[in-house]
């Protein structure tokens, strides 16, 4: 039997306490909204026909090779989890506490089938079903078709999309066929969870010569980076820009009520979060790429969001005797950084998630993030001075996404042995949770809300952790990536904010002065 911390068997009990106070006693302030306010154009609910229990996808693509194939991979990544993260969850009823029908909009993303297949109302997810909750789903994301106007070719020089070999319909003319059925409102970017999937079973991917039971269009899109940026560049609609006459963002300032944004472009709207857009303006969003990093399996560079999260390896896709072995097959475990999540999925739905597939998965993440950074180490022990360099190993910032989740910081103990002195700088608690703040360096973002838009809620300005109301950034600390620039990461909405970084510069440099000399140090 697994055994757990004190802090995970505490843990579920109160996130389960604090979800039914949340949304018994609703907080001071909250911003008047309807589910109007959250409209995003895309295929809407009911536009997009029915989505395959993974479990279908399975009997091909799982049980001959945990270490390559889809099904257990998949099985064990937070994107199978999205609906059920008790994180999330707790999340979602603060933010309809907040701003009433947000959560329409975080269901979106967290499972596309039941979004599409008309469960999203109540907005709190009570009617969603156990098949709702297998989260970002095969069928999902293969059913997806690249935003573009009709009649407008998004890859007009690539042959296979055009002209595929066969008698069978050029992806181009299936594409064309859907997005003519939601000609009044297709988006004009990826982005807020702004997809749109086929109504019919058409399950694209990246390969021109599969061969398989059902139809499988080759699709240029399931290999670019804009898939990934649907969900992972995220905006609040019930804020728009203020602009200057230089066109410069100078605030944020509240929509009309039960009115949907005037402006659909993420840049026009308040940034939550903007992993995907952070990519877009690094280095990694290059022809080469970045080379020489631990990522990206049996590639050279890596470029694409899914070189990393879905590391090229080689193997099958799939349990057929005649399905070719590939060297470029990617894995689907779309690994990020939690390790702390997978533990609690049985807790909170047992018997709803394989537990294997989930501990590999995070021992993937673990690896990750053991590789998302590195450290240097420099001691003048004459001075009793030790400097720690932060290097990102990564393509966006480090730390990205969700802003009230995520941070990092740097865990110094330096010690005599002669002296028997020790001390430590970033000293964390696990049973309770609790990070000694004293003189330690974190990387975060905190965002929260101005004094105009406080005194019109009744809530105290500055940084808080109700998102949704959130209409101002008072710090960012977060590393860049390779190829930051100050301007290219401002007009993304995602600048240094109460630090410096110069053009170019991927590393943070920290500096501890110590009470005494060491003879060794840790970090």
């Amino acid at each position: 039997m697994k055994k757990l911390s004190l802090f995970q068997l505490l843990f579920i009990p109160a996130i389960i306490l604090f979800i039914l106070t949340s949304m018994m006693n609703p907080q001071k302030g909250y911003v008047p909204t309807t589910i109007n306010d959250f409209f995003f154009p895309g295929s809407q609910p009911l536009e997009s026909g029915t989505f395959a229990n993974p479990d279908q996808c399975d009997n091909c693509h799982g049980g001959y090779d945990l270490a390559v194939e889809p099904a257990f991979n998949w099985q064990g990544s937070m994107m199978a989890q999205a609906q059920r993260d008790p994180i999330y969850l707790a999340c979602l009823a603060i933010a309809n506490q907040d701003a009433p029908e947000v959560g329409d909009l975080c269901i979106k993303c967290h499972t596309p089938k039941g979004w599409l297949e008309g469960r999203s109302e109540p907005t709190d997810g009570s009617a969603l079903t156990a098949d709702d909750r297998q989260g970002i789903t095969c069928h999902a994301c293969h059913k997806m078709i690249a935003p573009s106007p009709v009649g407008v070719n998004p890859y007009p020089d690539d042959p296979l999309y055009n002209s595929p070999p066969g008698n069978d319909p050029s992806t181009f003319t299936l594409d064309q066929n859907y997005l003519t059925t939601i000609s009044d409102h297709i988006p004009p970017t990826n982005a807020n969870g702004m997809y749109i999937c086929d109504d019919l079973d058409h399950r694209r991917g990246p390969y021109f010569d599969p061969q398989a039971n059902h139809n499988t269009p080759y699709s240029p899109y399931h290999s670019e980076a804009k898939i990934c940026g649907t969900c992972h560049d995220v905006s609040n609609p019930v804020y728009s820009t203020v602009r200057d006459v230089n066109d410069e963002i100078i605030g944020y300032t509240p929509n009309d009520f039960d009115t949907p944004a005037p402006d659909f472009s993420p840049y026009e709207m308040f940034p939550v979060e903007r992993t995907y857009s952070e990519w877009l303006m690094s280095e990694y969003n290059t022809p080469t790429g970045v080379s020489g990093t631990y990522f990206g399996g049996n590639k050279l560079f890596v470029s694409t969001c899914q070189d990393c999260h879905m590391r090229d390896v080689t193997g099958k896709g799939c349990n057929k005797s005649y399905a070719p072995i590939r060297d470029d097959l990617p894995l689907h475990d779309m690994t990020g950084g939690n390790t702390f999540i997978p533990d609690l999925i049985d807790l909170t739905y047992p018997g709803e998630a394989d537990l294997v597939a989930l501990e590999a998965g995070k021992l993937r993440a673990r690896d990750m993030l053991q590789h998302a950074a590195t450290l240097e180490l420099t001691v003048d022990q004459m001075n009793s001075e030790v400097t720690v360099e932060v290097t990102n190993e990564t393509g966006h910032k480090l730390p990205s996404g969700y802003p009230e989740g995520r941070r990092i910081w740097i865990n110094l103990k330096a010690f005599n042995s002669i002296t028997a002195q020790n001390y430590e700088f970033g000293f964390y608690e696990p049973s309770t949770g609790v990070l000694d703040k004293t003189d330690t360096k974190i990387y975060e973002i905190k965002p929260g809300l101005t004094p105009a838009i406080a005194s019109l809620l009744g809530l105290t300005p500055g940084h808080s952790f109700h998102f949704v109301l959130s209409d101002t950034v008072y710090s960012d600390n977060r590393i860049p990536p390779r190829g930051f620039t100050n301007a290219n990461f401002e007009a993304i909405q995602s600048p240094p904010v109460g630090y410096i970084y110069s053009d170019g510069q991927y590393w943070d440099e920290a500096v501890y002065q110590l009470p005494f000399i060491p003879d060794s140090v840790d970090v």
